[in-house]
């Protein structure tokens, strides 16, 4: 029995010596029974919701503070309506599209995951990272700090989900394939178009000679014109923001690349489409007309100025947005 004791004691002794002599490793299962704990708790609340709400202690916990073998997408925002952001609520929709479509993808694990940080609930979290503006999207990298590529340049690429699943794909590479949800407001309204348009001809089948109006007609391609060259259609197949928030708190109403355009962009270049078209109408105007000559001059006069400064103005949007371009007319 005193020889059993004697062996227990022994080998007790040899782990306790082992332990003294080898410190490292007995930090190295501390740390991998930690690490495990943090991916089960981001497991558990990832399958509860697709992006992890975060406070300052979660934030650090997660995010900040290792081991840490899983990268984490962190969106800082302020959706509360006191703060006066005009697009984090789309930038927040558009990044749970992303999150949803990666949950039901090939490439769903635990070595990635998708949270938020919202302003009213970690202020200390933007302090911590000095910032001073939302949306933010940035990459924390399973190993080494964030570079200046795992912050996603919005200004550059808009904030939809297709460019944030391409940033994701660079930074991870993990091609996230977005799945937007069907949208039938267009049917619906294309229908609600039909039913009018056929109800009207159905009261007025006994006089139809509206049907041969001349101005009618062009005013109805002329609009249709407006709205495709000014960008409607890439619109609603891009779903791009409104306008976008700059960085020094101000809001941006032009796009700085030719790879995007924002929804108020686009109303601007169809009326100063639709002005030089005025322009070019009056100078035609002027130039057939029988009437007063000093009506016609005027006439010529107002047109050739409209087609002057809305072409110099709608040369200049473009040369802003397509870098290097080297012609302008009136306007740098």
């Amino acid at each position: 029995m005193s020889r059993q004791i004697l062996l227990t004691l022994s080998a007790g002794m040899l782990v306790v010596v082992f332990l003294l002599a080898n410190p490292t490793w007995a930090q190295k299962k501390k740390d991998t029974s930690a690490l495990t704990d943090k991916v089960n708790q981001l497991m558990d609340l990832s399958a509860k919701r697709p992006v992890i709400k975060l406070n300052g202690n979660k934030f650090r916990d997660f995010v900040k503070s290792a081991p840490r073998n899983y990268s984490i997408i962190v969106m800082f925002t302020a959706l509360s309506a006191s703060r006066q952001c005009a697009i984090c609520k789309q930038a927040s929709d558009e990044y749970h599209l992303v999150a949803n479509s990666y949950r039901y993808s090939q490439f769903y694990s635990n070595k990635l995951f998708f949270a938020m940080v919202d302003f009213d609930e970690g202020p200390d979290v933007f302090q911590t990272m000095k910032l001073n503006t939302a949306p933010v999207f940035m990459h924390f990298p399973a190993k080494g700090k964030p570079k200046k590529a795992d912050n996603m340049d919005i200004q550059r690429t808009g904030f939809s989900s297709e460019a944030v699943a391409k940033w994701i794909g660079e930074r991870t590479e993990m091609n996230i394939r977005v799945f937007r949800p069907p949208n039938y407001t267009g049917t619906v309204a294309l229908l609600m178009l039909f039913s009018l348009v056929g109800g009207l001809l159905y009261l007025r089948r006994n006089n139809l000679e509206f049907l041969y109006n001349k101005t009618a007609w062009s005013l109805i391609a002329l609009f249709f014109v407006f709205a495709m060259i000014s960008g409607q259609m890439w619109n609603h197949i891009r779903g791009p923001p409104f306008v976008q928030k700059t960085q020094s708190g101000g809001v941006s109403y032009i796009h700085g690349s030719s790879q995007g355009q924002f929804v108020l962009e686009t109303y601007f270049v169809m009326v100063i489409y639709g002005l030089i078209v005025c322009g070019m109408i009056m100078l035609t105007e002027a130039g057939d007309s029988k009437g007063d000559v000093g009506k016609r001059r005027i006439l010529a006069v107002v047109g050739l100025a409209l087609v002057a400064f809305f072409f110099s103005l709608v040369l200049s949007i473009f040369r802003s947005k397509a870098g290097g371009y080297p012609y302008s007319f009136l306007i740098k």
